[in-house]
């Protein structure tokens, strides 16, 4: 069987790989001029830092299997990503941990004692909540909302945050102890010679091909036994149910000599400011040494037609938008539908790879029971 897999970045890749381990063969093609889709990593020509082109990328998982697959493909070191927020003039840590609880209320609680002090500024008037906003106020009171969730997710979403699910706070944290980690998970760390390379070799195998700067065609689908589709879900039946809806993240790029802001996420939580976070990318290698240094000034947007799509909004009317695609999908014998826009999910990178390496395996036994 020959493949066409539309899309180059780690789904494209994995599935690509798995499936030219068993004598298929595979042509990858990409409307970018580069692999790696958002993950994708270069050397900026100005510092010689590697930067995070699309935005900062943190591997971090608790899959073992996962973390083993991205090593063999290159070699990663430690990396915790300690994120501040600057609100009011002042800078925080996050998540919110016994610090941010202390310096924020000036205070010098024990873990037991801070936990009963949110508990107590939490509203307890609200049951269930039924959106965002609530989540947070019934979860850690107006205060710390005001000051670190309201401002930073309007901005984020473009939207109040009573319109957005309470679903989202509930992944955010709140720890009683001085663990400033951003993440929880077991494995984490940054590919020493940045994504490109890993997804360089992912991709190294005498059955894949790989063509760039190619827009995808219908009429190449009677040239290929399956294709595997990456990009985006509603895009591939030409949006007959509707467009579902996407931000976007625009990137502002500065240059200043030594250290910019002394940490690789900084994050601003007032609503006057307009964007949303500083990212410092040498923060990003800290085994590397440079004279000069870039950091990025982020801002969250609707995604427009010319826009490259980072996250799905998935509100009410989105799913009702997306249930129509599903069906559609399942009726599609020729075509699978992989990766963050494929199936119209927001993935971090070791959840986009496991997907990958189970479609890959989904793929590979039913051709094999044939």
């Amino acid at each position: 069987m020959n493949f066409l897999i539309v899309g180059c970045g780690f789904t494209g890749a994995v599935i690509a790989r798995e499936l030219a381990e068993k004598g298929f063969s595979i042509f990858i093609i990409d409307q970018r001029h580069h692999i790696g889709g958002n993950c994708y990593t270069e050397r900026d020509h100005q510092t010689g830092i590697m930067e995070h082109v699309y935005g900062p990328h943190i591997f971090h998982t608790d899959d073992e299997q996962v973390w083993k697959y991205v090593n063999s493909h290159g070699k990663f070191k430690p990396f915790i990503n300690r994120v501040k927020s600057i609100v009011n003039n002042k800078v925080y840590s996050l998540p919110i941990n016994l610090h941010t609880i202390n310096q924020f209320f000036n205070a010098s609680f024990s873990p037991s004692e801070a936990r009963k002090f949110i508990e107590k500024q939490g509203d307890n008037h609200i049951d269930e909540p039924k959106n965002f906003e609530e989540q947070a106020l019934k979860f850690i009171g107006k205060d710390l909302y005001d000051a670190f969730f309201k401002g930073y997710t309007k901005k984020q979403w473009g939207l109040e945050p009573k319109l957005l699910p309470a679903s989202i706070l509930k992944r955010l944290p709140v720890r009683f102890n001085y663990d400033d980690n951003y993440f929880s998970h077991k494995y984490q760390g940054m590919p020493e010679n940045g994504y490109t390379s890993i997804i360089e070799s992912i991709l190294n195998h005498k059955n894949i091909s790989v063509e760039l700067n190619q827009i995808f065609s219908k009429d190449l689908i009677d040239e290929y036994d399956h294709i595997i589709w990456t990009g985006k879900l509603d895009q591939w039946f030409d949006y007959s149910e509707g467009k579902l809806n996407y931000r976007t993240l625009k990137f502002e790029k500065n240059y200043a000599q030594g250290d910019y802001q002394g940490n690789a996420v900084i994050n601003y939580g007032d609503e006057t400011i307009p964007y949303t976070r500083i990212s410092e990318h040498k923060h990003f290698s800290p085994w590397e040494t440079h004279e000069k240094t870039i950091y990025f000034k982020e801002y969250s947007a609707d995604c427009k037609d010319e826009d490259i799509p980072y996250y799905p909004v998935r509100l009410a009317d989105d799913k009702i938008v997306l249930d129509k695609y599903l069906a559609l999908a399942k009726l599609e014998k020729k075509v699978t539908f992989a990766g963050r826009l494929g199936t119209y999910s927001y993935m971090d990178m070791d959840v986009t790879i496991r997907q990958a390496l189970d479609i890959s395996k989904e793929l590979i036994d039913r051709v094999e029971s044939f």
